[in-house]
């Protein structure tokens, strides 16, 4: 489900509204009921686990040799 960011045109209260879909009825601002808002561009963003490291299968094994022979070490 997308979240779309909205600026209050009558407090400037910004805020963020998880919705279904882009037809979904106008939020109210949080901040004073109002339902006169605009929506604001966004970026989209993307994060990867802290632990996430690149392995072997995508050319970046830290042996020396490779891993052939072998199972990955960054996998055991």
């Amino acid at each position: 489900m997308p979240i779309y960011e909205y600026v209050c045109d009558v407090c400037g209260h910004a805020f963020e509204q998880l919705q279904r879909t882009l037809s979904a009825p106008t939020p109210s601002c949080p901040a004073c009921g109002k339902t006169k808002v605009s929506k604001q561009f966004s970026t989209f963003s993307a994060s990867v686990a802290a632990d996430a490291s690149p392995s072997c299968s995508l050319g970046a094994c830290p042996s020396a040799g490779g891993c052939a022979g072998g199972g990955c070490p960054r996998e055991q």
